[in-house]
């Protein structure tokens, strides 16, 4: 379930040398079941020493819930859950309440969909190469099986430094 973040992680810190996974089964005996997890947890170092820190679970109450934070020596970003409006609602029985966050990857990343068609159509037009290759998902899926080992083998997975 982490490929994209995985995706994320080599777009904001650069190439990743090293991985650690924990993972529990907390909601779903049946997933336990079938030897997997229902929730981890990724710690990543960048060749540049930047680090990253995924959460994941399989199960969100409230929606479908993907945040993002960067934060560095000069400020931080972040990028919230979309919801359907921007209202929120404020009251004596609850502050801040607003609508639920959108449950459904289609209706979130609509936009993104779009652009990524467009530029492909663009590469096509233009006989250019797209902004992402195979290597960069074979990359991801790299981290993804390093994820896995670590889970598997309680360690610290060290990548060769260099394109894999």
């Amino acid at each position: 379930m982490m490929i994209h973040d995985f995706d994320m992680a080599r777009s904001l810190a650069g190439e990743i040398v090293a991985v650690q996974t924990m993972g529990a089964n907390l909601i779903d005996e049946e997933i336990a079941q079938l030897g997997d997890i229902d929730a981890a947890m990724v710690i990543m170092r960048a060749a540049s020493g930047a680090l990253v820190h995924i959460n994941n679970s399989r199960r969100c109450a409230y929606g479908y819930d993907q945040r993002i934070e960067v934060f560095g020596e000069t400020g931080m970003l972040q990028v919230h859950n979309r919801h359907q409006t921007l209202v929120e609602s404020w009251g004596a029985e609850r502050t801040r309440a607003m609508d639920p966050v959108q449950d459904f990857f289609i209706a979130r990343y609509a936009e993104a969909y779009v652009a990524e068609i467009d530029h492909f159509i663009d590469c096509i037009e233009r006989g250019e190469k797209p902004l992402v290759g195979f290597a960069d998902g074979r990359e991801a899926l790299l981290l993804a099986d390093a994820a896995v080992e670590s889970l598997r083998s309680g360690a610290v997975v060290r990548l060769s430094s260099g394109k894999h």
